[in-house]
């Protein structure tokens, strides 16, 4: 079985506690979600098949230790699992970000699993799995991209219900183009929230319309 690969780049990871990291990125193509503010359209179905062995080859030159297996939504290829495992092999530390709406427990041990909660403003909150946040693990994170009031109050609340804080690391990133980052912080320090604050710096650095980045 081969993979559908629309990308692999390295770059500073943009998001995540690994913000400012030096990370090879594998992106996935495919999605099922299509939400309000994707910044990854083209990879809905544009990619090469590439086999797990090429892809390790591929990331293998890019020489960093850091790797992340992204989309689109790379759950949906069943070699993604295999994929994560090789890198785990060739030692790896192995990210695996998901937008949440298809079961985590398949991705093996010692992944980081960054599940992207989608809030309302997403127009995809209700395509949640919502069991993935009764198994989370204490090395995974749960990622609330948040476009206005209303899902920064309907974050907290799923935060609070889901006993998030207490588990695992929890970002409030806002929608780049829909709310101003000092909103979203000013009310965080408000309310005194125990959840990390976090910008996309990829686009802070190169732009939002670049891409391999």
């Amino acid at each position: 079985m081969a993979l559908t690969v629309n990308e692999i780049f390295r770059s500073i990871q943009g998001e995540s506690t690994w913000s400012g990291c030096l990370c090879t990125f594998v992106r996935l193509t495919g999605c099922n979600l299509r939400c309000s503010f994707c910044d990854t359209t083209y990879a809905y179905d544009q990619g090469e098949q590439m086999s797990v062995e090429e892809v390790l080859v591929r990331v293998r030159g890019y020489n960093t230790r850091l790797v992340e297996i992204t989309g689109g939504e790379p759950l949906l290829q069943a070699e993604s699992f295999a994929l994560a495992r090789a890198f785990l092999a060739a030692g790896h530390k192995v990210l695996v970000e998901t937008n949440g709406s298809l079961d985590i427990s398949v991705l093996p041990e010692g992944v980081v699993r960054i599940v992207d909660v989608k809030c309302p403003g997403s127009s995809m909150a209700d395509r949640m799995h919502w069991q993935n946040l009764e198994l989370l693990r204490p090395s995974d994170e749960v990622k609330f991209v948040i476009t206005g009031r209303s899902d920064y109050d309907w974050a907290k609340a799923i935060s609070t219900r889901y006993r998030l804080f207490e588990q695992v690391a929890v970002l409030f990133s806002p929608a780049f183009s829909s709310l101003r980052p000092e909103e979203l912080a000013n009310w965080m320090v408000h309310d005194n929230l125990p959840a990390r604050f976090q910008v996309q710096l990829h686009k802070v650095v190169w732009g939002p319309a670049a891409e391999g980045v």
